[in-house]
């Protein structure tokens, strides 16, 4: 009996609460609410999946990394272990290399499983992945007496081809190919790694306006050094269509590089197709600071062009950033490349 009372209860109340103007109120309230909330977050999720993947940066003194979220999460734990191993000062770096390598999108985030002699992909700890590969990193560097892009191939390469670099004065692209065909034909294989990898980690890192030291290793026609420092006091500058001189208050493309060179008694008078024409091709796989890059934009042939400065990058006037640094990789996605070249 007092089960039924109880019950009888509860039913009462509930019609008098249905009753209750004020209750419809306060539901309508919290529907409301819920719908709002929910609304909010899916279109947080919609908006925010892919494109902040892509909006993720860290910066530092020497420059900043662009790299997705997925990576980003990761700057804490590659601090800690950078800074265990005395290469604090190149978390950013390590970043982009992390973008290069998995995007942060795989267990083994630096790829590091082969640097202890475990198959690829061996490593399911993303922790132990970082811990294992920037201790590798730091390693490198080392023996690469701070050689940034010596010791970025030789992540990729492994650290034999540093002795090999080394005795043939250093790093660049070509004793990277040559290093790289020499390996695949003793292990009978079709490719041995990317002769490209410091490109495409440095593509993910983008150096301040001020820290590019561009360094010739004479082979050039002119002095690269002189030159790129003559560019680099024009940097902010805005881009000025026919500009050809600092009077202009800025420069167009081929007008920023025929200024420069006319300072060191080089003749690259001309639009960016005459430029074209009085330089001649060089591959990819030999570019070297100092060799023009040319694109196709508003109309067919050569119609922009900048100077190679190394690491992926090339200085240039561009109507979006005026005198600036811009990444070659990425100028490819946007215009026809018609390659590098040489005076």
């Amino acid at each position: 009996m007092q089960g039924v009372l109880k019950k009888g209860a509860k039913a009462a109340g509930t019609i008098a609460i249905l009753r209750n103007p004020l209750s419809w109120i306060i539901a309508g309230i919290l529907l409301l609410l819920t719908s709002l909330f929910g609304f909010a977050l899916f279109i947080s999720i919609s908006l925010g999946g892919e494109n902040q993947l892509e909006s993720g940066m860290s910066e530092g003194a020497g420059g900043k990394a662009q790299v997705s979220s997925e990576v980003m999460r990761y700057e804490p734990l590659i601090r800690k272990y950078a800074e265990q191993n005395g290469v604090g000062e190149y978390v950013k770096i390590i970043l982009a290399m992390i973008q290069q390598e998995s995007g942060g999108r795989e267990l083994d985030v630096m790829q590091s499983s082969e640097s202890i002699g475990l198959p690829p992909s061996a490593i399911t700890d993303p922790e132990y992945s970082i811990q294992v590969g920037v201790k590798h990193f730091a390693e490198v560097m080392k023996q690469a007496k701070g050689d940034v892009n010596l010791a970025l191939q030789s992540y990729n390469f492994g650290d034999g081809f540093i002795g090999y670099a080394l005795e043939r004065g250093g790093y660049s692209k070509e004793v990277a190919t040559q290093f790289s065909h020499r390996m695949a034909a003793r292990e009978g294989w079709s490719r041995y790694g990317d002769v490209n990898y410091v490109d495409h980690v440095m593509q993910y890192y983008k150096v301040g306006n001020g820290s590019v030291v561009v360094m010739g290793d004479g082979s050039q026609s002119f002095d690269v050094e002189e030159v790129h420092n003559i560019m680099k006091q024009y940097l902010g500058r805005p881009y000025v269509w026919g500009g050809r001189t600092p009077a202009a208050g800025g420069f167009d493309c081929s007008g920023l590089l025929e200024y420069a060179f006319a300072q060191v008694g080089v003749d690259m008078y001309g639009t960016a197709q005459s430029q074209y024409n009085k330089t001649k091709q060089v591959s990819e796989e030999h570019v070297k600071p100092g060799d023009f890059v040319f694109f196709s934009t508003y109309k067919p042939g050569a119609s922009h062009v900048g100077m190679y400065v190394g690491n992926g990058q090339f200085i240039n006037a561009n109507s979006s950033g005026g005198t600036s640094y811009s990444s070659v990789e990425e100028w490819k996605n946007l215009y026809p490349f018609l390659g590098f070249r040489r005076i």
